[in-house]
């Protein structure tokens, strides 16, 4: 997790610490990239908290950080999941063109529940987020360039007291968004003064909204009561990109 550790959002699922955000580390990057080498790892997952405080989001720090990590391991991958850049597509061009493997926004929550849940968010403009992803070329989204070849991600979390009709709708939201990959897991309250936990899925449950997943047209799926963000983000990359039926990843 890059630009700190604290939040200027307060979102009600998150144990993230919100509050006044430290400066930036320039040399973040750097250290971020010799990290990842000294573990010699082969798909580097990149996050960091919201920083609305700062004119880019943010966006900088994640494309340094994305070409260190490529200086350091040519051969790796690197996926980010980033936040919202309140919807400035300035800052999402800085973060594509420094051509992640995956782009990843997490849209969280079905849509009734967003304004609850993150209520300095907003569906649509996350959905707008991944739908630029999706298509962006180089300068602009549908511009020109060369198109990207990024694949774009995003996550929900169940728990929080969504219907399963709701679940599929955000499903079909995303992937008419453009998205290629999905996560879907269990909510879990960091604390008791955290949003509580509405209901427990059951595993059954978690393989339902893998079939519709698949049935939505997903590349790939991770689904299950212990799948986070970054569940097994290399294997499902990597399955993803195989020509062969969607996979689903279910723990």
């Amino acid at each position: 997790m890059i630009l700190g550790d604290t939040c200027t959002r307060h979102c009600r699922f998150c144990a993230v610490k919100a509050g006044p955000p430290l400066p930036v580390d320039s040399d973040e990057p750097r250290r971020v990239a010799d990290a990842a080498a000294r573990l010699n790892l082969r798909h580097v997952v990149v996050t960091s908290v919201t920083r609305d405080d700062l004119s880019d989001g943010g966006a900088g720090v994640f494309a340094a950080t994305i070409r260190a990590i490529r200086e350091r391991l040519p051969d790796s991958r690197v996926e980010v999941l980033v936040p919202d850049f309140l919807g400035n597509r300035g800052s999402l061009d800085t973060v594509l063109g420094a051509r992640p493997d995956v782009f990843n926004h997490n849209l969280e929550t079905v849509r009734r529940l967003q304004g609850v849940i993150r209520p300095q968010a907003d569906y649509e403009r996350s959905l707008a987020v991944l739908r630029y992803a999706a298509r962006w070329r180089d300068g602009a989204a549908g511009g020109g360039g060369s198109p990207s070849g990024v694949m774009v991600k995003s996550g929900l979390m169940v728990g929080l007291g969504e219907t399963d009709v709701e679940v599929r709708e955000a499903l079909l939201d995303l992937r008419a968004a453009g998205c290629g990959l999905v996560t879907i897991g269990q909510y879990l309250a960091p604390s008791q003064g955290h949003f509580p936990v509405a209901r427990y899925v059951p595993p059954e449950g978690f393989a339902e909204y893998a079939r519709w997943a698949r049935e939505a047209g997903f590349a790939g799926v991770a689904s299950g009561p212990l799948v986070r963000s970054s569940y097994h983000a290399g294997r499902q990359y990597e399955d993803s990109a195989r020509p062969s039926p969607v996979r689903s990843i279910e723990s």
